[in-house]
C-alpha cells in the first residue's frame, strides 16, 4: 500500500463504463479476454457487475453508463474523506458524495475515492486459447500537452507513487508498490489530436510470448486492430471502447503477502 498526506491508497479497480446498447458485448469480450466469471448486478438499476477472476482479488468492473464507452479508476483508500480532500486539496473537482466520492482531476478525468473493501491479491496473467499470456495491468491517461505536467503532479501526489522516468519523456509511469494491480502511466498527446481534456485507456500486458498472438485472440473475440506500433498495438473492443496490447510482460512481481 502507499501513503500519502492524509490518504493510504491501498487498492485499485479499473471500471470499464460501456452504453447500455452494447455493454452485454463489451462484458462477453472482457470476461473471455480476461477469463473471468460475472457477479450478479448490483446498483438501484443493476447496473454494477464485477468481473470475478479465477485467483487473486478482483480489480475489474464494468458499469452501464449513457453515453460513449470509457474507463474510470477508483482508489481504494483507508479513509475516504480524508482521501477526497486531500484529491480536491491537489486540484480535483468533487462531482457526487454518497459512501464514496465522484471526483474529476485537473485535466478532467473521472475517478472515484471508495472504501478499503480488503482487496491485497493482485490476479495472474490468463493463458489465452492460441498460448498468448496477458494481463490487464495499467491505466494510461492520455493528457494534452499543456496538461501533461499538472495531470502527472497530482496523481503522484494524490497516490504517493513516484514518477519512475524523466518527466519530459512522452510516456510517464508512476512507480506503483508491488501488489497494487493497476499502474498509471501519463502519455502526452500529439499536437494534431484534438482532445482538450484527459481520458483514458486500459492497457494489457501482452508480451508473454508474443503480442501478435494474443492481437489474433482479441481479434478472434470480436475485437480489431486499430493501429500497430513497435510496442503497443491500439484495439477496438466490440462495444467500442478503445485499448492497447503492450509489449509489457505479463508476470509482474510476486502480488503482497
Amino acid at each position: 500500500m502507499t501513503e500519502a498526506p492524509g490518504v493510504t491508497v491501498v487498492w485499485t479497480t479499473l471500471f470499464l463504463d460501456l452504453p447500455d446498447d452494447r455493454f452485454d458485448a463489451g462484458v462477453a469480450f472482457w470476461r473471455a479476454a480476461t477469463a473471468t466469471g460475472l457477479s450478479a448486478p448490483r446498483g438501484d438499476r443493476g447496473q454494477f457487475a464485477t468481473l470475478v477472476p479465477p485467483d487473486g482479488d478482483a480489480f475489474l468492473r464494468v458499469q452501464r453508463l449513457p453515453g460513449e464507452p470509457r474507463v474510470h479508476l477508483d482508489l481504494h483508500v483507508d479513509d475516504v474523506d480524508a482521501g477526497a480532500a486531500r484529491a480536491v486539496a491537489l486540484g480535483a473537482t468533487e462531482l457526487l458524495r454518497d459512501d464514496h466520492v465522484v471526483l474529476s482531476s485537473p485535466g478532467g478525468f473521472v475517478f472515484c475515492v471508495v472504501p478499503d473493501g480488503g482487496e491485497r491479491h493482485r490476479p495472474g496473467p490468463v493463458t489465452g486459447p492460441w498460448g498468448g499470456r496477458s494481463l490487464v495491468d495499467q491505466l494510461a491517461l492520455d493528457c494534452p500537452a499543456p496538461l501533461v505536467d499538472v495531470e502527472r503532479e497530482f496523481w503522484s501526489a494524490l497516490t504517493g507513487w513516484p514518477v519512475a522516468v524523466d518527466p519530459a519523456r512522452v510516456l510517464v509511469p508512476l512507480e506503483r508498490p508491488d501488489g497494487i494491480p493497476v499502474r498509471l502511466l501519463v502519455q502526452r498527446l500529439g499536437a494534431d489530436d484534438p482532445r482538450t481534456r484527459v481520458t483514458g485507456h486500459v492497457d494489457v500486458a501482452a508480451a508473454g510470448p508474443d503480442r501478435d498472438v494474443v492481437v489474433g485472440e482479441h481479434v478472434d473475440l470480436g475485437a480489431v486492430v486499430v493501429e500497430r506500433f513497435e510496442r503497443w498495438t491500439v484495439m477496438r473492443d466490440p462495444a467500442g471502447l478503445t485499448y492497447c496490447l503492450t509489449g509489457r510482460s505479463p508476470d509482474l512481481p510476486a502480488p503482497r503477502s
